[in-house]
């Protein structure tokens, strides 16, 4: 247990950081109006492929990872 206590902080940092990288080079397509609440692209169905698809894929499992991670964080601190 010593060692998962030790290299836990610095696998969130990892993870921190890629999750941030990934959702910062994902792309959006919501211009002022989509910000506003309104949408720009109403008819408009976009499918991620390629790069976008990995990026969105790899958000994800950061975020839940990161999330498990606080979790066990907060379990080893309590016991």
């Amino acid at each position: 247990m010593g060692f998962v206590t030790q290299i836990l902080p610095y696998l969130q940092i990892i993870l921190s950081v890629i999750l941030v990288t990934a959702i910062l080079l994902q792309q959006t397509s919501a211009g002022v109006g989509g910000a506003l609440g309104g949408s720009d692209s109403s008819g408009f169905h976009h499918t991620r492929r390629g790069f976008e698809k990995f990026l969105f894929y790899l958000s994800i499992i950061c975020g839940i990872l990161f999330a498990l991670f606080a979790l066990l964080s907060i379990i080893i601190k309590s016991s």
